[in-house]
């Protein structure tokens, strides 16, 4: 097959690459360009897609003997994965920027691009199992759990499952970097990025007040109604959030409280106890299954964030919706999320669908 390999100048997608020349594809590898004015040095594992990335991508490209070419995709990536992250705060909510990323850039912008100019699929570092059965794509989770990402992979087509590769996807990262370093490759100890890639810093809660500047309202105590506070703006909180609320009266019970609803529209923050947090009812939209909707209630195991948040549940379509059960109350669960359904088996857990967060009930 003619394989594009994405290659952000990490150590996974460089062997995810290198894997895809061994087992004799005509690859080509490209590095995205997602910055106007990219940095030119990484600090350790902060951020990514920086000058230097660029540089150990196309050095990687050239010990593997392949061509090797930088896209801009700057503009794209400013309007589908930064705004959306901003309007989705300012609205509320939480969203995940790597699955939009995913999504809109990696499996749509650049996978459309990949096939208008001949390729017939495009090969990434990410932890995933993939295969095609019959047609039908099955996405599970990798071998090395620890890395796992099927999450952040799960609102992908079934269409563009079917001309995507995950070479990486059946070793633990030590091997890989093992793999890497017998390859010759020098980024074979280059750190794991762990940050968003657009906040180097790590300081979130600092990036969206630049954006949004500061929308003052109170925090209240969803039980009693009472003023416990003033803050700069809903955008700075997420649900579960317990640390930094700026609570400056006391709390009759003296219990500590934790976020519970944003109310963007009249810059409403409710706090309440942890026993509040507890939801067993999730209602997403927009969902997509790769392998095929699912047919009546079906038990599966559901997960709300990208590390953590899982529990055994029922979950059933109900027109444009999935309506989740979970077996166990789950805690932190935010409109804006993203659940991503599995179905455990003797393979590895296989990938039911996603669905966006829309509300949450007990």
């Amino acid at each position: 097959m003619r394989v594009l390999a994405a290659m952000s100048g990490g150590v996974d997608s460089a062997v995810a690459a290198a894997r895809a020349v061994e087992a004799g594809h005509d690859v080509v590898g490209v590095h995205l360009a997602l910055s106007a004015k990219p940095g030119t040095l990484r600090t350790g594992s902060r951020g990514c897609c920086t000058i230097e990335d660029s540089h150990d991508a196309r050095r990687a490209a050239d010990i593997l003997g392949i061509p090797f070419y930088v896209w801009d995709f700057a503009e794209r990536f400013s309007e589908e994965v930064i705004e959306t992250f901003v309007g989705e705060y300012a609205a509320g909510r939480t969203p995940n920027p790597c699955v939009t990323c995913n999504e809109k850039i990696k499996f749509e912008a650049l996978l459309d691009k990949a096939m208008a100019l001949g390729f017939d699929a495009v090969a990434t570092g990410h932890y995933a199992r993939l295969s095609v059965v019959d047609g039908v794509p099955e996405l599970r989770r990798a071998v090395d759990a620890d890395k796992d990402q099927s999450y952040v992979l799960a609102s992908l087509t079934p269409e563009q499952l079917r001309h995507s590769m995950f070479p990486v996807g059946d070793t633990r990262k030590p091997d890989i970097r093992a793999e890497a370093e017998s390859r010759g490759l020098a980024v074979a100890r280059k750190p794991d990025s762990h940050d968003i890639c657009f906040i180097p810093d790590g300081d979130t809660q600092k990036f969206l007040e630049k954006r949004l500047g500061q929308r003052p309202g109170d925090l209240v105590d969803a039980e009693t109604g009472a003023v416990l506070g003033r803050h700069t703006g809903v955008h700075g909180f997420t649900i579960g959030q317990r640390k930094g609320l700026g609570i400056d009266r006391s709390v009759l019970d003296g219990k500590p409280r934790y976020v519970l609803a944003l109310e963007p529209v009249s810059g409403t923050v409710k706090v309440g106890s942890a026993d509040a947090l507890t939801v067993r009812e999730i209602r997403a939209g927009r969902p997509v299954w790769p392998s095929g909707p699912l047919d009546g209630p079906t038990e599966c195991v559901v997960q709300v964030r990208a590390h953590g948040g899982l529990g055994a549940a029922v979950a059933e379509v109900e027109g444009d919706e999935v309506r989740i059960q979970v077996r166990e109350p789950l805690t932190g669960v935010a409109p804006g999320q993203v659940a991503v359904l599995y179905r455990p088996d003797a393979a590895g857990d296989l990938v039911l669908g996603s669905a966006k967060i829309v509300a949450t009930g007990e």
